[in-house]
């Protein structure tokens, strides 16, 4: 599901995180991991659980496993519910309302682009997780966006630092999330995050020219997001990275298999 005000052409929905735990653990200084046995993921899509870097209630680092896909907008799961009431409507078949919403599945929303609305405040509905509390890294070796505006094939091309996929983080933010994600499974606690995106810059641009993530290359930027510091204060860092810094790695393959240099 997409939040209200954002931009609903496909974004950043795939990427791949093929370095070791220990190496993003290291680089952004995480005292602890909670799964470092995990091994390198080829292909992240919504709602599987990926490594996130957070800061803990001590104060101190730590990665941990989330969900990829923050909570979606309460107008957009009460759309959802209402189309799906009218179809039960005309099926002739009962249902409450209330119960309808409540389980009304939330696939998450994986790019949180429009922090700021018309009047120059926090979106209203990001607002909560803009503070120091809910931001993230998440770190990545390459990313995939689909071919919308140069040949319109919607395969996947896929960018990254150089063919070796070295360690880059996008910009996030997480929260703790009690929804149903699937109607099959019901009602889950999930710890649930999302990356930031802004306007495109080459060669992403030349594919997909509406938004890309946020990425942080700086030790001194995933420092100050990591930091307690107030949201204006940290807002300048969703902007594009300079025009030619990412390269074209690979291009229509569902995941990025190619081994870290």
């Amino acid at each position: 599901m997409t939040v209200e005000g954002e931009d609903t052409a496909p974004m950043c929905n795939l990427y791949a995180m093929m370095k070791t735990r220990a190496e993003a653990a290291r680089i952004a200084r995480a005292m602890t991991d909670r799964n470092n046995n995990q091994p390198p993921q080829p292909g992240i899509y919504p709602d599987y659980e990926a490594p996130v870097i957070i800061v803990g209630e001590d104060g101190q680092r730590e990665m941990r496993n989330m969900r990829w896909g923050m909570p979606s907008s309460k107008k957009a799961l009460f759309d959802a519910a209402s189309k799906r009431a009218d179809t039960l409507r005309k099926k002739g078949t009962e249902f409450d309302f209330d119960e309808l919403l409540r389980m009304e599945p939330d696939k998450g929303t994986t790019n949180v682009r429009n922090t700021m609305n018309v009047q120059g405040k926090p979106n209203a509905h990001w607002r909560p997780w803009l503070g120091p509390a809910n931001r993230c890294l998440v770190p990545f070796t390459s990313f995939a966006e689909p071919d919308q505006d140069f040949e319109g094939t919607r395969k996947n091309i896929w960018f990254a630092f150089g063919e070796e996929r070295p360690l880059a983080f996008f910009a996030g933010i997480w929260t703790p999330h009690a929804c149903v994600r699937m109607k099959s499974k019901g009602w889950e606690d999930v710890q649930a995050y999302g990356f930031l995106t802004t306007d495109s810059a080459p060669p992403v641009k030349t594919y997909h020219a509406k938004a890309m993530p946020v990425i942080l290359t700086e030790e001194v930027d995933l420092d100050l997001w990591l930091s307690g510091a107030p949201w204006d204060e940290v807002r300048h860092l969703q902007r594009p990275l300079p025009d030619g810094v990412l390269q074209i790695v690979a291009q229509g393959v569902r995941q990025d298999e190619a081994q870290p240099g």
